[in-house]
C-alpha cells in the first residue's frame, strides 16, 4: 500500500521584532504552491568621482554605501472554483484580502501618530525570508455569470535589508536563519536615525555605523534597526554587487532543490 504523499504548503505570517510570528496571528496558507521564486541581491555603491582622488582603473574604486538589500519576488494563485465543495467563498477577493493585509500601515506601538508596515515572514520548507512586503499587484482572471471575480494571480515582493545567506549544515542538511537575539526597532513612515535614538538618550552615529546606514535622515518605512548597538564602523572599499538569482523550485541544479523545495506542487 501507497503511503500518501504530504504536500508542504508555503505561509505568510506576520512576525515581531525578534523575528517570530506574531502572538495573537495567523498564517496565510497559500492555496497552490509557487511553482517560481525570484532572490535579488543588491549593494548600495558609488562611482568613482571623475579625475577625484578615487579615480582609478580597476573595481578598487567602487565602494559599498550600505548594508545592501535582498528581494524575494513570487506570484500566488487563488481559486474559489478548487475549494472544497462545504467552503462558501463566492468572490476570490475573500482569499487574496489575507495577503494584501501584509501591504496596510499599521499603527506605531511606542507612537499612534506614526505608519509602519507589518513585517512579514515567507516560509516554505527551509526556504524563510523575513522582510517587509513593498509591492502586490493583483489580476482578476476569471468571473462567475453574475460577474464575481473567481480566479486571481498574485505577485508580490518582499524586501529585506540585508544580505540573506544560506547556510547549510554538514550532511547535506539545511538551517533555517535564526532569528536575532535582541529585539529590532522598525522605522516609522519619515522618521530619522537621530530622532529615534534621541528617544533613548543614545548616539545615532554609533547605531548608523553598527546597522550600516549611510542616510541617517532617509530611513526605509519598516525598515528594522538595531538601536541598542554602538561602536564604531566603516564603508568597506569593495567590488560592486547587484546579482539577481532565480529559483526555480525542484529545477536540476537549482537553489530550489538543494532547499529541498518541490516542483509543480500543488
Amino acid at each position: 500500500m501507497t503511503t500518501p504523499v504530504t504536500i508542504t504548503r508555503a505561509q505568510l505570517f506576520e512576525i515581531d521584532t525578534r523575528g517570530n510570528q506574531k502572538s495573537g496571528t495567523t498564517p496565510v496558507t497559500v492555496q497552490f504552491n509557487p511553482e517560481t521564486l525570484k532572490v535579488s541581491y543588491a549593494n548600495q555603491v558609488i562611482p568613482p568621482n571623475p579625475g577625484g582622488a578615487n579615480d582609478q582603473r580597476g573595481t578598487g574604486a567602487t565602494q559599498f554605501v550600505g548594508k545592501g538589500t535582498t528581494k524575494l519576488s513570487v506570484q500566488l494563485w487563488f481559486d474559489v472554483t478548487a475549494l472544497a465543495p462545504t467552503d462558501q467563498t463566492k468572490d476570490v477577493r475573500e482569499l487574496t484580502q489575507k495577503v494584501v493585509y501584509f501591504m496596510i500601515p499599521q499603527e506605531l506601538p511606542t507612537d499612534r501618530t506614526q505608519l509602519i508596515p507589518p513585517a512579514c515572514c515567507f516560509s516554505w520548507g527551509t526556504f524563510v525570508f523575513r522582510g517587509v512586503v513593498d509591492s502586490i499587484e493583483q489580476s482578476l482572471e476569471f468571473f462567475s455569470p453574475d460577474g464575481l471575480p473567481l480566479r486571481a494571480s498574485l505577485s508580490l515582493s518582499m524586501t529585506q535589508q540585508d544580505i540573506l545567506r544560506f547556510m547549510p549544515k554538514q550532511g547535506g542538511a539545511t538551517s533555517l536563519p535564526s532569528p536575532g537575539t535582541q529585539p529590532l526597532t522598525q522605522a516609522a513612515a519619515g522618521a530619522t536615525l537621530p530622532g529615534m535614538a534621541s528617544n533613548l538618550g543614545a548616539d545615532w552615529h554609533g547605531i548608523a555605523a553598527a546597522n550600516g546606514i549611510e542616510d541617517p535622515l532617509r530611513l526605509d518605512a519598516g525598515a528594522f534597526i538595531n538601536l541598542n548597538v554602538g561602536g564604531s564602523g566603516g564603508i568597506s572599499a569593495s567590488a560592486s554587487l547587484n546579482a539577481s538569482v532565480n529559483v526555480s523550485a525542484g529545477g536540476e541544479g537549482s537553489i530550489g532543490a538543494s532547499l529541498g523545495i518541490g516542483g509543480n506542487q500543488r
